[in-house]
């Protein structure tokens, strides 16, 4: 676990690959239903015009972004072997040929050694379960759903546009057919205690989901959260609770579940509030030192 107290997953890409293995954020071209009219218009509060994609290469094909990004990342990284992450939007929400033509091209590059697939979990549809399914026999694959929380109150706050049954659902049919599944929470929404956070950590964990993320809430100057903020301030938590929140949180998972992020990673120059959130190394350094200190360790507190 990288000395870690918790299982992160570059330590568990290295026991499967036997080495560095870097992640590569692609611009697939997609959209969200909760941003072409389906659901709605302008989509999560906290979604910026780039759809959490601020780090990827738009407008440009899969083999540029994968070129361009390999080459930005050798250094950073020095690794040879890379996941191809489907970030943007939502990775699902197009016609199931045209998935098969952007991930098998991802899949063609030298290097590309799994996909990532960022999506919701009302865009997973029979067809294109079936296609993943048979895309992870062929290589090492994840599916992401954005959850962010169990709370329905706070769900029709952020706009989120789906029931907490449909990332159940979801995750059912993913695991039935043995694919990996990472759920995304945000820890810090606007009227959520700290309670109301734990009781989606502790929803997530018993799933039995693969992996998780956990997301520090910030605020982006691109986002309707912004304006919402601005309009009407509400708590932010500061970095002291949010890495006493977060450890907790991982003390409450599985020992087994992969833990992907422990906080957020925005645009440092859309950046508005809280400035600690930018600070991404100094945060996890601090839950690491915590967790050590107060002898803390992923699953300690896990409970089916």
């Amino acid at each position: 676990m990288d000395g870690k107290r918790y299982t992160n997953l570059s330590s568990e890409l290295r026991r499967v690959f036997g080495e560095k293995v870097g992640k590569l954020a692609l611009d697939g071209g997609f959209t969200c239903p909760n941003r072409d009219g389906r659901l709605g218009n302008r989509g999560c509060i906290y979604c910026g015009e780039r759809g959490a994609g601020e780090f990827t290469h738009k407008k440009i094909p899969i083999s540029e972004q994968i070129r361009f990004q390999t080459l930005d990342n050798y250094k950073k990284w020095g690794a040879s072997k890379y996941i191809a992450y489907f970030q943007s939007f939502t990775n699902t929400y197009a016609p199931l040929d045209r998935l098969k033509e952007l991930y098998d091209e991802a899949l063609a590059n030298p290097g590309i050694v799994g996909l990532a697939i960022a999506t919701r979990p009302d865009c997973l549809p029979e067809d294109v379960l079936d296609y993943l399914e048979e895309l992870n026999r062929r290589t090492y694959l994840w599916v992401e759903l954005g959850l962010q929380t169990i709370h329905q109150d706070t769900a029709s706050l952020i706009r989120r546009r789906y029931p907490l049954s449909a990332y159940d659902e979801a995750v059912e049919k993913l695991k039935e057919r043995k694919l990996r599944t990472v759920t995304h929470l945000i820890l810090g929404l606007p009227g959520e205690t700290s309670e109301k956070i734990l009781e989606s950590v502790d929803h997530v964990a018993k799933t039995g989901t693969w992996g998780i993320k956990l997301h520090s809430l910030y605020i982006q100057r691109d986002t309707d959260l912004y304006g919402l903020y601005k309009k009407d301030p509400f708590p932010l938590m500061d970095k002291e609770d949010y890495v006493k929140l977060a450890s907790e949180a991982l003390t409450r998972l599985s020992e087994d579940m992969v833990v992907h992020r422990i906080t957020g990673d925005g645009e440092k120059s859309l950046l508005y509030k809280p400035e600690w959130s930018a600070d991404k190394l100094g945060v996890i350094s601090s839950i690491d030192r915590y967790m050590k200190e107060n002898n803390l360790k992923q699953g300690c507190r896990f409970k089916l």
